[in-house]
Protein backbone atom coordinates (compact mmCIF):
# COMPACT_ATOMS: atom_id res chain seq x y z
CA UNK A 1 0.00 0.00 0.00
CA UNK A 2 0.92 3.93 -0.85
CA UNK A 3 1.90 5.84 2.57
CA UNK A 4 -0.82 8.00 3.66
CA UNK A 5 0.02 11.78 5.23
CA UNK A 6 -2.86 13.06 6.46
CA UNK A 7 -3.59 16.77 6.97
CA UNK A 8 -6.28 19.06 7.98
CA UNK A 9 -6.89 21.31 4.77
CA UNK A 10 -8.72 19.80 1.83
CA UNK A 11 -5.64 19.55 -0.15
CA UNK A 12 -4.16 16.37 -1.45
CA UNK A 13 -1.02 15.55 -2.71
CA UNK A 14 -0.31 12.49 -5.40
CA UNK A 15 3.22 10.72 -6.28
CA UNK A 16 2.45 8.07 -8.63
CA UNK A 17 6.32 7.28 -8.82
CA UNK A 18 7.72 8.11 -5.43
CA UNK A 19 9.28 4.94 -4.43
CA UNK A 20 11.37 2.05 -5.93
CA UNK A 21 10.61 -0.86 -4.03
CA UNK A 22 9.91 -4.60 -5.62
CA UNK A 23 7.91 -6.53 -3.79
CA UNK A 24 8.80 -10.28 -2.57
CA UNK A 25 8.47 -12.59 -5.15
CA UNK A 26 9.03 -10.28 -8.34
CA UNK A 27 12.25 -10.57 -10.15
CA UNK A 28 12.41 -7.45 -12.44
CA UNK A 29 16.00 -9.73 -13.94
CA UNK A 30 17.96 -5.98 -13.69
CA UNK A 31 20.97 -5.01 -12.08
CA UNK A 32 19.83 -3.72 -8.42
CA UNK A 33 21.86 -0.32 -9.43
CA UNK A 34 19.06 0.58 -11.78
CA UNK A 35 15.90 0.80 -9.73
CA UNK A 36 18.31 4.61 -8.17
CA UNK A 37 17.56 5.42 -11.62
CA UNK A 38 14.67 7.40 -13.19
CA UNK A 39 13.83 4.40 -14.88
CA UNK A 40 12.70 3.12 -11.29
CA UNK A 41 11.41 6.52 -9.56
CA UNK A 42 10.74 9.85 -10.07
CA UNK A 43 14.17 10.79 -7.95
CA UNK A 44 13.22 13.37 -5.03
CA UNK A 45 9.80 13.12 -5.33
CA UNK A 46 9.12 11.01 -2.00
CA UNK A 47 10.50 13.69 -0.11
CA UNK A 48 9.37 16.44 -1.95
CA UNK A 49 5.57 15.34 -1.22
CA UNK A 50 6.32 15.20 2.37
CA UNK A 51 7.71 18.17 2.98
CA UNK A 52 5.08 19.91 0.56
CA UNK A 53 2.25 17.70 2.87
CA UNK A 54 3.64 19.26 5.90
CA UNK A 55 3.96 22.95 4.97
CA UNK A 56 0.55 22.72 3.95
CA UNK A 57 -1.08 20.64 6.10
CA UNK A 58 -2.21 18.36 3.10
CA UNK A 59 -2.72 14.75 2.79
CA UNK A 60 -0.33 12.92 0.72
CA UNK A 61 -0.59 9.66 -1.02
CA UNK A 62 2.76 8.38 -2.01
CA UNK A 63 3.80 5.49 -3.90
CA UNK A 64 6.55 3.17 -2.92
CA UNK A 65 6.23 0.40 -5.50
CA UNK A 66 8.78 0.76 -8.46
CA UNK A 67 7.31 1.67 -11.91
CA UNK A 68 9.36 -1.04 -13.15
CA UNK A 69 7.32 -3.49 -11.17
CA UNK A 70 4.28 -1.53 -12.50
CA UNK A 71 3.54 2.34 -13.26
CA UNK A 72 0.40 3.33 -11.27
CA UNK A 73 0.51 6.47 -13.60
CA UNK A 74 -1.01 4.07 -16.36
CA UNK A 75 -4.35 2.41 -17.61
CA UNK A 76 -4.45 -0.97 -16.20
CA UNK A 77 -4.86 -2.55 -19.65
CA UNK A 78 -2.53 -0.42 -21.19
CA UNK A 79 0.62 -2.55 -22.86
CA UNK A 80 3.11 -0.65 -20.99
CA UNK A 81 1.66 -0.37 -17.65
CA UNK A 82 3.91 -3.46 -16.56
CA UNK A 83 7.42 -1.79 -18.72
CA UNK A 84 9.58 -4.46 -20.70
CA UNK A 85 11.87 -1.51 -21.54
CA UNK A 86 12.46 1.64 -19.98
CA UNK A 87 15.06 4.41 -21.74
CA UNK A 88 16.94 1.74 -23.07
CA UNK A 89 17.00 -0.51 -20.48
CA UNK A 90 15.34 -4.19 -21.23
CA UNK A 91 13.37 -5.03 -18.14
CA UNK A 92 13.87 -8.97 -18.56
CA UNK A 93 11.36 -10.31 -15.78
CA UNK A 94 8.75 -8.23 -17.27
CA UNK A 95 9.03 -9.55 -21.13
CA UNK A 96 7.24 -13.10 -20.55
CA UNK A 97 4.94 -12.93 -18.24
CA UNK A 98 1.74 -14.25 -18.74
CA UNK A 99 -2.13 -12.72 -19.09
CA UNK A 100 -2.49 -13.78 -15.37
CA UNK A 101 0.76 -12.72 -14.00
CA UNK A 102 0.04 -9.35 -15.44
CA UNK A 103 -3.50 -9.42 -13.77
CA UNK A 104 -1.98 -10.70 -10.56
CA UNK A 105 0.10 -7.65 -10.07
CA UNK A 106 -2.33 -5.17 -11.20
CA UNK A 107 -4.51 -6.72 -8.71
CA UNK A 108 -2.10 -6.29 -5.87
CA UNK A 109 -0.57 -2.96 -6.78
CA UNK A 110 -2.48 -0.61 -9.14
CA UNK A 111 -6.15 -1.60 -8.34
CA UNK A 112 -5.52 -0.96 -4.52
CA UNK A 113 -3.29 2.42 -4.90
CA UNK A 114 -6.05 3.63 -6.80
CA UNK A 115 -8.56 2.54 -4.04
CA UNK A 116 -6.68 4.00 -1.60
CA UNK A 117 -6.76 7.31 -3.99
CA UNK A 118 -10.73 7.01 -4.08
CA UNK A 119 -11.05 6.92 -0.70
CA UNK A 120 -9.02 9.69 0.59
CA UNK A 121 -10.55 12.06 -1.59
CA UNK A 122 -14.25 10.74 -0.43
CA UNK A 123 -12.93 11.54 2.23
CA UNK A 124 -11.57 14.73 2.35
CA UNK A 125 -13.22 16.01 -0.43
CA UNK A 126 -10.20 17.87 -1.75
CA UNK A 127 -10.60 21.53 -3.57
CA UNK A 128 -7.25 20.91 -5.33
CA UNK A 129 -5.01 17.80 -6.47
CA UNK A 130 -1.66 18.13 -6.73
CA UNK A 131 0.85 15.93 -8.47
CA UNK A 132 4.51 15.57 -8.10
CA UNK A 133 6.53 14.03 -10.93
CA UNK A 134 10.56 14.66 -11.51
CA UNK A 135 12.35 13.82 -14.83
CA UNK A 136 15.74 13.58 -15.77
CA UNK A 137 17.56 16.44 -17.69
CA UNK A 138 18.31 13.69 -20.79
CA UNK A 139 16.91 10.66 -21.57
CA UNK A 140 20.07 8.05 -22.39
CA UNK A 141 18.37 7.19 -25.48
CA UNK A 142 17.72 10.93 -26.71
CA UNK A 143 20.95 12.75 -26.45
CA UNK A 144 20.65 15.38 -28.83
CA UNK A 145 17.42 16.85 -26.98
CA UNK A 146 17.96 18.93 -23.91
CA UNK A 147 15.64 19.22 -21.66
CA UNK A 148 15.89 22.89 -20.17
CA UNK A 149 13.05 24.03 -18.05
CA UNK A 150 13.41 23.12 -14.22
CA UNK A 151 9.66 22.25 -14.11
CA UNK A 152 6.73 21.55 -16.17
CA UNK A 153 3.40 21.44 -15.49
CA UNK A 154 1.05 19.06 -16.81
CA UNK A 155 -2.70 19.26 -17.71
CA UNK A 156 -5.12 17.43 -20.16
CA UNK A 157 -8.65 18.92 -20.80
CA UNK A 158 -8.72 20.69 -17.44
CA UNK A 159 -6.34 23.38 -17.01
CA UNK A 160 -8.09 25.57 -14.50
CA UNK A 161 -5.64 25.37 -12.33
CA UNK A 162 -2.40 24.39 -14.39
CA UNK A 163 -2.79 27.68 -16.35
CA UNK A 164 -2.73 29.59 -12.78
CA UNK A 165 0.61 27.60 -11.88
CA UNK A 166 2.27 28.23 -15.24
CA UNK A 167 1.90 32.03 -14.97
CA UNK A 168 2.79 31.97 -11.36
CA UNK A 169 5.62 30.33 -11.93
CA UNK A 170 6.73 32.26 -14.87
CA UNK A 171 6.49 35.75 -12.70
CA UNK A 172 8.86 33.91 -10.50
CA UNK A 173 10.93 34.27 -13.27
CA UNK A 174 11.22 30.20 -14.20
CA UNK A 175 11.12 28.70 -17.75
CA UNK A 176 8.26 26.51 -17.20
CA UNK A 177 7.31 23.98 -19.50
CA UNK A 178 3.53 23.68 -20.38
CA UNK A 179 3.04 19.94 -21.05
CA UNK A 180 6.68 19.21 -21.41
CA UNK A 181 8.67 17.36 -21.00
CA UNK A 182 5.76 14.96 -21.11
CA UNK A 183 1.99 16.25 -22.44
CA UNK A 184 -0.55 15.45 -19.82
CA UNK A 185 -2.97 14.68 -23.25
CA UNK A 186 -0.67 11.27 -23.32
CA UNK A 187 0.33 10.74 -19.64
CA UNK A 188 -2.59 11.55 -17.20
CA UNK A 189 -4.16 8.20 -16.10
CA UNK A 190 -4.24 9.41 -12.41
CA UNK A 191 -5.39 12.80 -12.55
CA UNK A 192 -7.74 11.51 -15.18
CA UNK A 193 -9.06 9.34 -13.28
CA UNK A 194 -9.37 11.23 -9.93
CA UNK A 195 -9.38 14.52 -10.65
CA UNK A 196 -10.81 15.54 -14.26
CA UNK A 197 -14.15 12.72 -13.80
CA UNK A 198 -14.27 14.24 -10.45
CA UNK A 199 -14.06 17.52 -11.64
CA UNK A 200 -11.85 18.49 -9.06
CA UNK A 201 -9.08 20.85 -10.13
CA UNK A 202 -5.23 19.91 -9.97
CA UNK A 203 -2.00 21.04 -11.14
CA UNK A 204 0.56 18.50 -12.31
CA UNK A 205 4.18 19.19 -11.19
CA UNK A 206 6.81 17.64 -13.38
CA UNK A 207 10.45 18.74 -11.20
CA UNK A 208 13.94 18.12 -13.43
CA UNK A 209 15.39 15.62 -11.07
CA UNK A 210 18.85 17.58 -10.93
CA UNK A 211 17.28 19.76 -8.81
CA UNK A 212 15.65 17.28 -6.52
CA UNK A 213 19.27 15.77 -5.55
CA UNK A 214 20.18 17.05 -2.10
CA UNK A 215 17.93 18.54 1.14
CA UNK A 216 18.43 21.73 -0.22
CA UNK A 217 17.42 21.57 -3.28
CA UNK A 218 14.34 19.48 -2.25
CA UNK A 219 13.91 22.42 0.29
CA UNK A 220 13.91 25.10 -1.93
CA UNK A 221 11.22 23.11 -4.39
CA UNK A 222 9.22 22.57 -1.75
CA UNK A 223 9.28 26.16 -0.34
CA UNK A 224 8.16 27.05 -4.33
CA UNK A 225 5.48 24.35 -4.58
CA UNK A 226 4.29 25.38 -1.70
CA UNK A 227 3.63 29.49 -2.33
CA UNK A 228 2.30 28.03 -5.88
CA UNK A 229 -0.19 26.11 -4.14
CA UNK A 230 -1.42 28.24 -1.86
CA UNK A 231 -1.75 31.07 -4.49
CA UNK A 232 -3.86 28.53 -7.01
CA UNK A 233 -5.54 27.23 -4.24
CA UNK A 234 -6.66 30.43 -3.14
CA UNK A 235 -9.16 30.41 -6.50
CA UNK A 236 -11.27 28.03 -5.84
Amino acid sequence: MPLHLTGSRPLLIIADHAGNQVPPGVDLGIAPELLDLHIAIDIGTAALAERLALRLDADAIIARVSRLVIDCNREPEAADVIPMASDGHVIPGNMALSPLERSLRIDAIHAPYHRKVEAVIAAIRPRLIVSIHSFTPQLATKPDEARPWPIGVLHNHDDRAAARAIDWLAAEGLMVGDNLPYSGRDLNYTMNRHAEANEIPYIGFEVRNDGLRDSAGIDAWATTLRRCTEAVAAAF
